[in-house]
């Protein structure tokens, strides 16, 4: 049986080889494009995004991408943002000035505060507590673990929106849906086992 076929977004921000490859695992076969036209086409879109939020904002308005996502929004495509890709999908985030994201998602993304005893970035191993049930939690428990690595978190406006919570000194969305926009801020392409099930789940909508 031919793979199926995910359209991951690059919008030039950096490497996605991780991504692509866990995605491989999970037995699909990647398009790696920055075309506008070819995420016009539809499908299942992944939208990963790494480093600083204006930077990855700044890529997609170079590449076109911001009007095809939405398009892609609006017919129903299952999209998933990952780390950036994500907070991308917030109204607007504080990191380095004040910078307008895609607006899918009531809300906004803020730095963690200083907190004794716990450093910023949030790097390493964190739990994901269920808010609400969801098909990316199929096979996985409560409490499992991801691997993040970011120093801004999302902070949701509605909680119907939020999937899973995650504790770092304040209590943080981790995992968001909206229809058929989905997203998590760790590493699923780092976080092994349970980053594969929450990539194979998504594939499987």
């Amino acid at each position: 049986m031919k793979p199926a076929e995910v359209i991951l977004v690059n919008a030039g921000t950096g490497n996605l080889h991780s991504v692509r490859n866990a995605l491989e695992k999970c037995g699909c076969r990647p398009i790696d494009t920055s075309d506008a036209e070819t995420v016009r086409r539809g499908g299942r879109i992944v939208l990963p995004g790494v480093g600083a939020f204006a930077r990855f904002m700044a890529g997609l308005r170079q590449f076109d991408l911001i009007d095809a996502l939405q398009e892609a929004v609006c017919r129903g495509d299952p999209l998933l943002g990952i780390c950036v890709g994500m907070q991308a999908f917030f109204e607007f985030s504080e990191e380095m000035g004040f910078h307008d994201g895609l607006g899918y998602l009531a809300g906004s993304v803020i730095r963690f505060p200083n907190r004794a005893g716990l450093k910023v970035p949030h790097t390493g191993w964190n739990q994901l507590h269920r808010n609400h049930e969801s098909a990316l939690f199929n096979g996985l428990k409560d409490g499992s673990f991801a691997y993040f690595n970011h120093s801004y978190y999302c902070a949701a406006s509605d909680t119907a929106d939020i999937l899973a919570m995650t504790d770092y000194g304040i209590n943080f969305s981790s995992m968001v849906q909206h229809k058929n926009i989905y997203g998590v801020q760790f590493h699923p392409e780092k976080s092994q086992k349970v980053g594969l099930k929450i990539l194979e789940n998504f594939l499987s909508l």
